[in-house]
């Protein structure tokens, strides 16, 4: 039987590979065939993930992210080491829970600058002359926030609408070099963050009902890694620009 998502020989870069759902799709590409380039800030738990890879000619390079000022330098490096890129996943992000009457310039924009400044300044960089294989797929992992308010996730909710509006714009100038770049959109899944969720909105209505919304219950790590690893496929050569809900449901209850 044909497996229509197949990555084999495909070198995937995954930032934020250290955890959650960066850590499932870095394990899943490998087990289709991929060479992983997985970074984080945790060296300890890269070399944790990058054991669980099948396959050989995986490798991992410890990088905060909130460096974008080094970001070009270390992507160039990186790149040399590793040869040019088929598809990237940005998986890296904090979830800035914050009252808006405490959400100060500050604050705001160590937000912005890990969830929507460093994508923006990654896919600058890995889209550049001899970094990337035709046919180079990219995908940002948002949110349904992007697309619904909660209490006290101003600056989030922010930053995850502004990837989903930021690759509309970057599938049509990234088109004619044969790049796609599109982010899938997660609901309530089973990660730390969702565990943040929980200690900062405990039993309120707030975080009951968007809990009751997911209709189809809540998510895992892999359901995500699933939609990404078709996004990086062939088998989504059309798809480019979309924001795709990974939400069970949430959005149309």
């Amino acid at each position: 039987m044909k497996n229509v998502i197949d990555l084999s020989n495909k070198t995937i870069l995954v930032a934020g590979a250290s955890s959650g759902m960066g850590a499932e799709t870095a394990i899943l590409c490998s087990e289709l065939g991929a060479r992983l380039v997985l970074i984080a800030r945790r060296e300890d738990m890269l070399c944790e993930v990058t054991r669980k890879l099948e396959g050989e000619g995986h490798r991992y390079y410890p990088f905060d992210l909130k460096e974008l000022h080094n970001i070009e330098t270390f992507i160039k490096d990186v790149i040399k080491e590793t040869g040019a890129l088929d598809g990237m996943v940005y998986s890296a992000g904090i979830p800035g829970t914050r009252p808006l009457r405490m959400l100060k310039p500050a604050a705001l924009s160590e937000v912005m600058n890990v969830n929507f400044s460093a994508f923006v300044e990654l896919v600058r960089c890995v889209t550049k002359k001899n970094m990337f294989n035709n046919g180079m797929s990219i995908v940002g992992i948002s949110s349904v926030s992007s697309m619904m308010g909660s209490l006290g996730k101003t600056a989030y909710c922010s930053s995850k609408a502004a990837m989903d509006s930021a690759v509309r714009c970057m599938a049509k100038e990234l088109a004619p070099g044969g790049i796609r770049v599109n982010t899938v959109c997660p609901g309530i899944i089973e990660t730390d963050m969702f565990q943040s969720f929980q200690n900062f909105a405990g039993d309120s209505g707030d975080a009951q009902t968007k809990i009751e919304r997911q209709y189809l219950g809540l998510g895992k790590p892999i359901d995500v890694a699933n939609a990404i690893a078709f996004l990086l496929s062939d088998a989504s050569r059309l798809i480019t620009g979309a924001s795709i809900g990974v939400d069970g449901g949430m959005l149309s209850s």
